[in-house]
């Protein structure tokens, strides 16, 4: 034990023989852990949490992020809009705080706007604001519609206020006014409503077609004929004429937004899709030429701001916005929490990521709607040239993007200012936690400038917590890693007269392995004579004096064990047990000789003893052990019956065999070591012992029970052949006949047919009076079931192969031999008669060959050549059948079948031509229910199949998109088959269909159209089933606002919107608002259903209901 070498570090891992080895137990110099106090330091200090100070601002010219709180991306970027516009953030960085105390959204929009301007975060958190304004931050919603229904409620708040700049500020900045001017045709005359002008927060854009800013606003005051069924009815002419309607812009706002449509209503799918083509836009454009007023020369904007909305889908995406410092000149991309600078560019130019290239200057007040050359459809460019200031004709910049969504631009005269003292002078925030610049504090209420300078120094002394934390904890690794090293550095013993302490490997790894280790525990190593067993020696190692010094002053605990404390009872102890063992091991290999003899039959003279066959089978096989176990007990508990005596051998288990003394005594001694006293598992049998005499009666009363029953189930197999083997039974319409059900004949038939040791586990059939009973209904005691079908074959009349739940035709005999054996009552019986109106069914057709009731026999291929008649005969009961409970329970189990979720149905693809018989009348029967349905997709020689999970509810649109995934069919070129029947539409549910649980449907491949990514159509339609969403309902946008005070606005944009997404062309606002066109009235209820009745992303809707209201005000 301690003559092992002492090892120099030169091991892989720890030696656990061997206590002079302390290798494996720290890593190498340069190595690490994945845990403990090896770990690296990396991983150590990431074990402390985020790092505050990685989220410092480093400097007031780059602006503050926002966080997203899961899908509120939208909010974001236009928070940051607001924002950015010096205006509106001054305007509402100047309410009074008695008014921002009564209004919770606007106080924590001015909170919101403070800490992005003061904080020392380069980041603020959003969760404030989004919970005052009760929004789901799981959802993800439209930007634009977010923006209208804030500007609602902003102005509401605002007008609390006393400051000018602030009361009104939304409508000083962002309201434009727009006329909707219809002319009659005929005399020339405008309508009452074309002088009204109506507020406008935002102008909405065609883009679909179009490749412009330019062409879209010309698409926007384009003039619409009113034809036909949208004739105008003119006051002055009295009558419905033609006429004309078109939009004329009356003012700008000084903020002007262009919110692009890129989202497109799709009726058929009722889904939407995103229009991915590039569209240009200006950095300038002069707006006079679009005013109905030509009276201004010039009204130039500046590209202030780019929301971006990334994805190709609609009802997902990230937003992003592009804003234009107006102090700096500087481009910024607000991506929720990160900002990063895009330099001079709204796209970054050379600096950004995005492949750009230039887009040819195009000259001021001319139309961009050529697409440049290097203009590539889904990237953001930008021009990066300026006009030369010698040409007569200004040229502008003209910026193309896929995926821009709104336009925000400002009038000139707001953004050709110099660099502003209030941002971006500040200069970069010193990283010693120093207060904010006087100039920047001068720009904040003192309210608002108190609250951010606390919370910026909770958030530096966070900050500092967090630093004092990490080097106190680096200190005490390195510490204990010195600490480690130097005490396994001294912990071998060099020479045999050095003392030494013996210490546990468990302990000795925690402690070497964990930053702050337990005390000393020595417990483990000890015998329980308090000392050192020898058995122990793989679990302790021998550590030198001064190594033991210096951990037990330290860690204390113990016990101590030293060098004499090596104990000698374990030791002779072990030694007996090894001597033990080995007497053990060499009787059992001379005892195995006797055993195999005594099982081949072979046994010497002398006394024998009874032991269990099996139990010396088991015996013999098993290997040598040192010493007898559980296994070695019981060698003759199988072959003793309940009194003690010995069992029978014709008994089940009980077979026995006769072995010498010498090996009994040697089994006896064994299994009495493990379990003494044993009189049931280890009792004494000799070769002349008595069978039990009450045994060999009982075992006489089973067997005789046996053989009876054996008997009655072979005379019951030769009493009704036809029914026990399943052969057909041919019918007459002289003779009289009974109803079983099938599932009882089922039962009865795996009952006498089963043998063997299957015997016993097999039930009996019910008995047949209550059976019978269970056939008729409780209110008319009528038959509850149809009789079975009858067909005519080969000129005999034969019954249809029965399902389970149907009914099943005996002869008479079998019935009242049927009554004898299962308790049935003769005159109780379903009587049944065949009426045929054929005379020649009652020859008897004694040449009939007997075939299974089988489907595939009653409909052979014969019945193609017509020998089997289109009409059979018909059963007549008695009692007669009850049609009005069979019709209740049909309906009853129809509907609970329509009514299914998460089921399977089976898909089969089949490629060019008819698919096998078993598929065409698959739907018509209902897979079991506990058959196992496999989910994988199987390959036959017809083609593919593939199971899929359904509802009652999945409509066949959804239906096919998972076919689409299984086979790659797209879902215009299915051709979709239950049975010869064709399922066709898109909008109609399983459950309208019919198609239940387990049906087999096919579809074949009609290749017409072209086959593209199911990507593009899963990207704007989810296949699990959704609630529909509800837009902003139920927030404070829209529910904080009574409905009789709702600006007029929101409601004719939304009505707008709805009947551009259904497509709808219709502006007639006038009318709408006059309730003068009845046709117009049910063109726009037909919009509010089917936008109602569409997962539509700009969901909140709930002013198109109200239209109803509007209309009856103004009449």
């Amino acid at each position: 034990m301690f003559g092992k070498p002492v090892c120099n570090q030169g091991c892989r891992v720890n030696t656990k023989d061997n206590p002079n080895c302390f290798c494996g137990l720290i890593p190498p110099p340069n190595g690490n852990r994945k845990s403990g106090l090896w770990q690296k330091t990396s991983e150590i200090v990431s074990s402390l949490g985020p790092d505050p100070s990685k989220d410092l601002r480093d400097s007031f010219d780059t602006p503050a992020g926002l966080t997203n709180l899961g899908a509120t991306c939208y909010a974001n970027s236009i928070l940051q809009f607001l924002y950015m516009n010096k205006p509106f953030r001054e305007g509402v960085l100047s309410v009074e705080p008695d008014v921002l105390a009564k209004q919770p959204v606007l106080d924590q929009l001015a909170r919101l706007f403070a800490q992005l301007h003061a904080s020392k975060m380069a980041f603020v958190d959003s969760a404030p604001f989004i919970e005052a304004l009760a929004l789901d931050n799981g959802i993800q919603q439209d930007s634009h519609e977010f923006l209208t229904l804030l500007f609602s409620l902003l102005e509401q708040c605002l007008s609390y206020s006393k400051v000018s700049k602030a009361r009104t500020v939304v409508q000083d900045l962002f309201r434009g006014g727009v006329s909707h001017v219809t002319k009659c045709s005929k005399c020339g005359n405008q309508s009452e409503a074309s002088s009204n002008v109506e507020d406008f927060y935002g102008v909405e854009l065609n883009v679909k077609g179009l490749k412009s800013l330019d062409e879209s606003l010309d698409d926007y005051l384009s003039v619409e004929e009113l034809q036909g069924d949208n004739q105008y009815f003119c006051y002055s002419c009295a009558t419905r004429v033609n006429a004309t309607r078109s939009i004329r812009l009356q003012s700008l706002p000084p903020v002007l937004i262009f919110q692009l449509k890129r989202c497109v209503f799709l009726p058929n799918t009722t889904t939407k899709k995103k229009i991915t083509s590039a569209f240009c836009f200006p950095g300038e454009v002069d707006m006079a030429r679009w005013l109905s007023d030509q009276s201004k020369s010039k009204l130039i904007y500046d590209l202030s701001a780019v929301l971006i909305h990334k994805g190709s889908a609609v009802n997902s995406g990230h937003y992003v916005a592009h804003i234009k410092d107006q102090d700096t000149g500087l481009w910024w991309e607000f991506d929720d929490e990160i900002v990063s600078d895009m330099g001079q560019h709204p796209f970054g130019g050379n600096s950004c990521n995005v492949a750009a290239k230039p887009v040819q200057n195009v000259p001021a007040g001319q139309s961009c709607f050529s697409e440049p050359d290097g203009v590539v459809n889904g990237n953001h460019m930008n021009t990066g040239l300026h006009a030369s200031s010698s040409e007569t004709t200004t040229h502008v910049q003209t910026f193309s993007s896929s995926d821009a969504y709104m336009l925000m631009y400002c009038l000139r005269h707001q953004t050709n200012g110099h660099r502003k003292a209030q941002l971006g002078s500040g200069g970069g925030i010193p990283r010693d936690g120093n207060s904010i610049s006087l100039q920047t504090d001068a720009y904040l209420p003192s309210h608002l400038l108190k609250e951010v300078n606390e919370l910026n120094k909770s958030y530096l002394e966070s900050c500092q917590q967090y630093k004092t934390k990490k080097e106190a904890k680096l200190a005490l690794i390195a510490e204990r890693r010195q600490e480690v090293r130097s005490v396994i550095s001294e912990a071998s013993v060099q020479s045999s007269v050095e003392s030494f302490w013996w210490i546990s490997v468990d302990w000795l790894r925690q402690w070497a392995d964990t930053i702050t280790p337990t005390i000393i525990d020595n417990t483990p190593i000890q015998c329980l004579h308090g000392k050192v067993p020898v058995s122990k020696i793989s679990s302790m190692k021998r550590l030198s004096a001064k190594a033991w010094n210096t951990i037990s002053s330290k860690y204390e605990g113990g016990p101590e064990l030293g060098e004499d404390d090596c104990c000698i009872v374990c030791l002779k102890e072990t030694a007996c047990a090894a001597v033990s063992a080995d007497s053990y091991r060499d009787g059992r290999t001379s005892m195995r000789e006797l055993a195999e003899a005594a099982l081949a039959g072979k046994c010497p003279d002398g006394p024998l003893y009874y032991v269990s066959k099996a139990w010396l089978s088991q015996w013999i096989r098993r290997r040598n052990i040192d010493s007898p176990c559980e296994a070695d007990t019981g060698p003759t508990a199988s072959i003793r019956c309940p009194h003690g005596a010995l069992m029978p051998e014709q008994a089940a288990g009980a077979r026995r065999v006769l072995v010498p003394e010498n090996l009994w005594l040697f089994i006896f001694k064994s299994a009495n070591e493990v379990k003494p006293d044993d009189m049931v598992g280890c009792s004494v049998f000799p070769s002349d012992s008595e069978i039990c005499s009450q045994c060999c009666i009982d075992l006489s009363e089973v067997t005789c029970m046996e053989d009876n029953l054996r008997d009655f189930k072979l005379k019951q197999r030769q009493s009704h052949e036809k029914l026990a083997f399943g052969k057909s039974i041919p019918l007459f319409s002289r003779n009289k006949y009974y109803l079983l059900p099938s599932s009882w004949l089922s039962k009865w038939r795996c009952y006498i047919m089963a043998g063997g040791k299957n015997a016993s586990s097999t039930a009996e059939p019910d008995y047949l009076n209550s059976v019978v009973e269970s056939l008729k209904c409780e209110q008319h005691a009528r038959l509850l079931r149809r009789p079975p079908n009858l067909v005519r074959k080969r000129g005999a009349i034969l019954q249809k192969a029965p399902s389970v739940d149907e009914l099943t035709i005996i002869t008479e005999n079998d019935w009242t031999s049927f009554c004898k054996a299962w308790n049935g009552i003769e005159e109780k019986g379903i009587y049944a008669e065949i009426d045929s109106s054929n005379p020649a069914e009652d020859c008897l057709l004694g040449t009939l060959e007997e075939m299974p009731i089988t489907e595939e026999n009653v409909n052979s291929p014969d019945d193609a050549n017509g020998e089997t008649e289109s009409q059979g005969p018909i059963i007549k009961t008695y009692p007669e059948v009850c049609e009005d409970c069979i019709g209740e329970r049909e309906s009853f189990e129809l509907v609970r079948k329509l009514n299914y979720c998460n089921e399977d149905i089976c898909i089969c693809f089949v490629r060019g031509k008819e698919p096998p018989k078993y598929i065409l009348e698959g739907s018509a029967n209902i897979l079991e229910p506990n058959r196992r349905i496999s989910k994988r997709s199987r390959r036959t020689s017809y083609g593919n199949s593939v199971n899929l999970n359904v509802s009652g509810s999945t409509t066949l649109y959804e239906l096919k998109m998972m076919i689409w995934q299984s086979f790659g069919i797209v879902k215009e070129n299915q051709i979709l088959h239950k049975g010869s029947k064709i399922v066709d539409g898109e909008t109609a549910t399983l459950a309208d269909m019919c198609i239940f649980p387990g049906d087999v449907l096919w579809v074949t491949d009609s290749e017409i159209h072209e086959n593209r990514d199911i990507a593009e159509e899963l990207s704007d339609t989810k296949m699990e089933v959704q609630q529909s969403e509800g837009g902003f309902r139920g927030t404070l946008l829209t529910s904080n606002i009574p409905p009789t005070q709702r600006n007029q606005r929101i409601l004719v944009n939304s009505v707008r919107r709805a009947a551009s997404y259904v497509n709808l062309e219709t502006t007639l606002v006038e009318d709408l608002r006059h309730a003068r066109c009845h046709i117009l009235w049910a063109r726009l209820l037909k919009v509010c259903k089917e936008v109602a009745s569409s997962t539509m992303f700009f969901g909140t809707l709930r002013e198109v209901s109200l239209l109803f209201c509007y209309k009856q005000s103004y009449i």
